[in-house]
């Protein structure tokens, strides 16, 4: 029996779809920002000259980083509220997750970025008698910017397509949107593949920005 692509699924049902979307979006631009400074934190931990912070920046790195994705989030939902009882919404356990998850990995790319400074200009900063946060801010990260963007724009698009996780802890997103839909007009190849282009649209922009990004950089 032949099967027979149904535009019209999609059309009448795109408003509830494209609602998920804008979940979809803010739960990824909630997890950027609060990864950007926390990778930060993480990163100035390993790069402290005191071997305690070394270690713990180090064993959180590789904890989150060697676990996966989905554990991690399961694991924020169902037993951060039993271990220090509280309460904690689907959202806010998405956003947390993912959060933890893009800051293990963005703290290395800082890392990178630093070391890719020459040591040779935070030697002169201190010469020059800045301290060591004056240096930071005024010499390196300037510097590091440039090798800290695109690889931190490249997670922005791992934590939207990590956002579709999200649907397993019931947040209405635009995955959770599709699997309910699904669900009610037994029309799955319709409507995940339209969840499929749209990602697609918003992924792939992006990730060609970057390639372009990153070429003109090494041009230069």
């Amino acid at each position: 029996m032949s099967y027979q692509f149904r535009w019209d699924v999609i059309l009448h049902n795109w408003p509830f779809l494209l609602s998920g979307l804008e979940m979809t979006l803010l739960i990824s631009a909630v997890a950027l920002v609060g990864s950007v400074i926390f990778g930060l934190v993480l990163a100035v931990m390993d790069l402290s000259e005191y071997r305690a912070l070394r270690w713990i920046a180090g064993g959180i790195g590789e904890l989150i980083r060697n676990t996966p994705i989905l554990v991690q989030l399961l694991w924020v939902y169902y037993v951060l509220p039993m271990v220090f009882d509280v309460q904690i919404s689907a959202f806010a356990a998405s956003v947390l997750g993912l959060t933890v998850y893009s800051s293990a990995f963005i703290a290395e790319v800082y890392r990178a970025g630093i070391q890719s400074v020459p040591i040779g200009h935070r030697e002169a900063a201190q010469v020059l008698g800045m301290s060591r946060l004056d240096s930071f801010t005024r010499i390196v990260m300037p510097q590091a910017i440039k090798a800290i963007l695109p690889p931190m724009a490249a997670n922005f698009v791992q934590l939207i397509k990590y956002s579709s996780l999200a649907s397993v802890l019931s947040v209405a997103e635009i995955t959770r949107r599709a699997t309910e839909l699904a669900s009610s007009t037994f029309r799955p190849l319709e409507i995940f593949t339209f969840v499929a282009v749209v990602y697609f649209v918003i992924c792939w922009p992006l990730a060609w920005s970057i390639r372009v990004w990153e070429r003109r950089l090494r041009e230069r």
